[in-house]
């Protein structure tokens, strides 16, 4: 029988496109995840690929007991980080508290390197804010802290100014903040005077009642130019909002107020804004914005997110993908073509070491990541950079190279002889603090990766992706330069599964897993490099071979765990960590862990002559 449709059914279908919801790409949903990648919220790794080559370093490990080797004050506190990069050199601004989030005092601090590996001592740059004598604290508040989403801001002239905001704690926003302040970076390292740059909007502040000048009072024409620049530039103040709402007319008012803004301009030239906790909005002109949506495809909690365009004329967004607000791993990235539809998200950084110190509010993993926005400079080569604070206690960096990949194709063979020595080692994942740094050295004549390990909690590591395979060939040269520490050697899945699992152990005697069983190969001897081959099968019920210096050790040992293809071999100086966990607490109060600022003694590992084949 012929269907003939009813009148109602023929304008239904006539009007449905005047009811649908907005195109992705509108002010109803600025940006849309579209990856078939989801997240493991049990393991750290979460179940997701490394972005190809991504090297993290430290740039500030907190020590209470020794504050010299950290930033001279033992705070151990430390967030919301900001960078630059000007003169030749990568800038990174932090604030800083004694122990919790938004107790007081608090100040500012600026760290600087030439590479973005090696970092030197923060110095504070705004320092805790002293009242005028006289001023009495408002009602409720419990002295004065700092709290800022921007840090700094490249005049038209090439001056770099740094900035941040000071307030009341507990709350410095609205009419518990003072106002923001303003000081220039010198090229010689120096710093301009602190002035004000503009008063909380809410509050009856002005230069007879606060502690340093208006910058209109600066006798530096310049730099009064740069401070007016800066004002002026409505896309750029923008991050202000948190602080001061400007019920002057400084902002173009939101009927809901959102945090943490980031932005970038999309290929049809329109800006996107992102806010937290899955918001995004959409501006022609940089000074209005749409209302923000909520993005249900970008799944994220109070953390902030970091949208950019790459040097490869893509996209990226970084943050942390999950609705656990205390637990704020991993830190991912996501890229797109358009700026509009984000695939092949990627993991950055997926390490939780332990807190060392608690205080109040102090979220576990990668926490409030920013990088390089418009204006503020560009790095040498192809990278993206991401700075965050880890556990909101450490500073650290992360060099994504673009453009942004989590696959390799063919044979890898490292020997490292093309790398320079302490610098980056291309092609690999590092993770290094100050106390285990991943370098290339120098040894008998030739280049090797270095792992180094005088951390007390920590670990350094070094992974390097290989072509999927189900079958793989991985060969590898390792030498333990004493007998009494750990380097853990797993071939992993793509969702970090370790079906193969060797170990340098601190008996001395190298061991690997068959199967639920860890056996042992031999005794070995400090100083002495072993070459090591591994035939591996990844297919339901496969094994693998190992040998070392030509001798089997292993010819049918068994998976330790069920995977379908291998991809990577990770280099470990500590045991493989799953704690935190989802479910602990982060205000649970404890004390320091035990040794926590004192260096370990140092054990060191080598590594060379790194050939992986997948197939």
């Amino acid at each position: 029988m012929k269907f003939i449709p009813s009148l109602t059914f023929m304008l239904t279908i006539t009007l449905l496109p005047a009811l649908a919801p907005a195109q992705t790409g509108s002010i109803h949903e600025p940006v849309r995840y579209v990856g078939g990648v989801s997240v493991d919220l049990r393991p750290h790794e979460a179940g997701l690929r490394p972005a190809v080559g991504t090297q993290s370093h430290q740039v500030l490990r907190v020590n209470r007991t020794h504050p010299e080797q950290a930033e001279d004050y033992g705070w151990t506190y430390n967030h919301a980080a900001n960078m630059a990069y000007w003169n030749d050199t990568f800038f990174v601004q932090y604030l800083s508290n004694p122990i919790d989030e938004h107790i007081a005092p608090g100040h500012t601090l600026l760290a600087t390197s030439k590479d973005g590996i090696t970092w030197d001592k923060p110095q504070v740059v705004f320092p805790p804010y002293e009242a005028p004598e006289g001023t009495a604290l408002p009602a409720g508040s419990h002295g004065y802290m700092m709290h800022q989403r921007m840090g700094f801001y490249v005049a038209p002239d090439g001056r770099l100014l740094v900035i941040a905001f000071y307030g009341h704690a507990e709350d410095p926003f609205e009419t518990g903040g003072i106002g923001r302040v303003v000081r220039e970076v010198h090229k010689d390292g120096s710093y301009g005077p602190i002035y004000f740059i503009r008063y909380e909007s809410q509050a009856d502040w002005n230069e007879s009642n606060t502690s340093f000048p208006f910058y209109t009072t600066s006798e530096d024409s310049g730099f009064v130019e740069a401070c007016k620049a800066l004002l002026a530039d409505k896309l750029i103040t923008r991050q202000w909002y948190d602080e001061d709402n400007g019920i002057d007319g400084f902002h173009q008012p939101m009927k809901e107020d959102r945090e943490a803004f980031s932005y970038y301009t999309r290929k049809d030239g329109k800006i996107v804004g992102l806010w937290k906790w899955s918001y995004a909005g959409l501006s022609e002109d940089g000074v209005t914005f749409s209302e923000p949506a909520k993005v249900p495809t970008f799944v994220m909690a109070g953390g902030k997110q970091f949208g950019t365009k790459t040097d490869d004329g893509r996209y990226a967004i970084a943050y942390n993908p999950t609705v656990h607000n205390e637990h704020r791993y991993p830190l991912v990235v996501v890229t797109s073509d358009d700026g509009i539809l984000f695939d092949d998200m990627v993991n950055v950084q997926s390490e939780v070491p332990p807190r060392r110190f608690y205080g109040r509010w102090k979220d576990f993993g990668p926490c409030y990541v920013r990088g390089i926005i418009p204006g503020n400079g560009n790095p040498p080569g192809d990278d993206l950079w991401l700075v965050y604070s880890m556990n909101k206690e450490d500073i650290w960096v992360s060099r994504i190279p673009v453009p942004i990949q989590y696959a390799v194709s063919g044979k890898v063979s490292d020997d490292f002889e093309g790398h320079p020595l302490g610098g980056r080692v291309e092609g690999w994942n590092t993770y290094g603090t100050k106390w285990s740094p991943v370098t290339i050295a120098e040894q008998d004549g030739g280049k090797v990766l270095r792992l180094e390990d005088q951390e007390p909690h920590d670990y350094a590591r070094a992974v390097r992706v290989f072509q999927e395979g189900t079958k793989a060939v991985i060969n590898f040269s390792a030498r333990a330069d004493q007998a009494h520490a750990q380097l853990d050697i797993d071939v992993q899945d793509q969702f970090g599964n370790r079906p193969v699992r060797l170990r340098f152990d601190t008996d001395g005697v190298l061991k690997y897993v068959d199967g639920s069983e860890e056996n042992v190969i031999l005794a070995y001897a400090p100083g002495r490099s072993y070459d090591f081959s591994l035939v591996i099968d990844a297919t339901p019920f496969g094994g693998y071979s190992l040998s070392v210096d030509g001798q089997v050790y292993a010819e049918k040992a068994q998976l330790a765990e069920a995977v379908k293809s291998v991809e990577r071999i990770s280099f470990r100086t500590g045991a493989f960590r799953d704690l935190p966990t989802r479910q602990t607490v982060n205000e649970d109060v404890h004390p320091p862990l035990p040794g926590a600022d004192e260096m370990t003694e140092a054990a060191v590992f080598l590594v060379d002559d790194v050939v992986l084949k997948g197939e």
